[in-house]
């Protein structure tokens, strides 16, 4: 009895000392990022490219602690290159930069087959998959900030994660009673997982409509489009997260780094923003 009570305390101890990192680390973070978005431009397309470039080492550490070789300057040069590429001329040099990435991982791994490496053909699957999954998708951060009151739909979209994000949490971990993925991710409900979606749809009206009021008129951005853009993202980020889930889980590894203090690496915090940037860009571009 006093074992479980021990290591319940200590569960205790650790989840509020975790909690009070998260929070010193928004504390520090958040002002900085509402002023990159505000700015745009350069800066904000350098913190994306930096972001995503960490984010991308950290993809390569979970695969070599798996016992795979991906080429850690491909991924990582190449995820910042299509970052890159994407705000200096949008869509223009995507062809000739995912052909040119493509060619060079196949070169490497060439190399790294001829001496002696035999899976080199796995590494090169992997190598490819970090600088599109990564890359490709990160890219669409800069699209999104880049349309016409871009600003605001990043304000939008992001928070909308966030909100999504929570909402599940502290009602799956309150209410949840049917687990939702047995294998990647056992702690997971569906009451949470429904939970999140209101509230990421919530959360997009509510954003919306603030939006408007300090803002001023935008006509895409109403109470309604916001709460599709929110029930949309509420939906379909989960399989972010599920996707890091199951790389992590595949090597053995309970958060991809280190780097933010309570909250893991930076791979675990972007994995839901991957879907949400690309899936928010293609809804207003085509919907609204």
């Amino acid at each position: 009895m006093k074992g479980v009570m021990g290591a319940y305390l200590r569960s205790k101890v650790i989840s509020r000392d975790m909690l009070i990192k998260r929070l010193l680390v928004t504390i520090v973070l958040l002002p900085i990022g509402l002023a990159v978005i505000a700015l745009g431009g350069a800066a904000y397309s350098g913190l994306i490219t930096l972001i995503m470039a960490l984010a991308a080492w950290e993809y390569i550490q979970l695969f070599r602690a798996g016992g795979l070789q991906p080429a850690g300057i491909l991924v990582v040069a190449g995820a910042a290159l299509l970052v890159i590429g994407r705000a200096w001329n949008g869509f223009e040099s995507a062809s000739w930069l995912i052909s040119l990435l493509i060619l060079a991982s196949m070169t490497y791994h060439l190399g790294s087959y001829e001496r002696g490496r035999n899976p080199s053909g796995t590494d090169f699957g992997v190598t490819l998959a970090g600088i599109l999954y990564i890359g490709w998708l990160g890219a669409y951060l800069v699209s999104l900030r880049n349309l016409p009151d871009g600003e605001w739909w990043v304000l939008l979209a992001l928070p909308s994660v966030w909100m999504t994000d929570t909402g599940a949490f502290l009602i799956g971990s309150t209410l949840g009673r049917h687990q939702l993925n047995r294998r990647l991710s056992p702690k997971k409900t569906w009451e949470g997982y429904i939970g999140g979606v209101f509230c990421g749809t919530l959360a997009g009206a509510l954003l919306a409509l603030a939006i408007q009021s300090g803002a001023g008129p935008i006509p895409a951005i109403t109470p309604l489009n916001g709460a599709i853009l929110g029930f949309v993202i509420g939906v379909t980020t989960l399989l972010g997260d599920l996707g890091e889930s199951m790389i992590k889980r595949q090597v053995g590894a309970k958060d991809s780094g280190k780097m933010l203090p309570g909250h893991g690496g930076i791979f675990d915090r972007i994995d839901s923003w991957l879907w949400a940037a690309v899936i928010s860009y293609y809804i207003i571009y085509w919907l609204f």
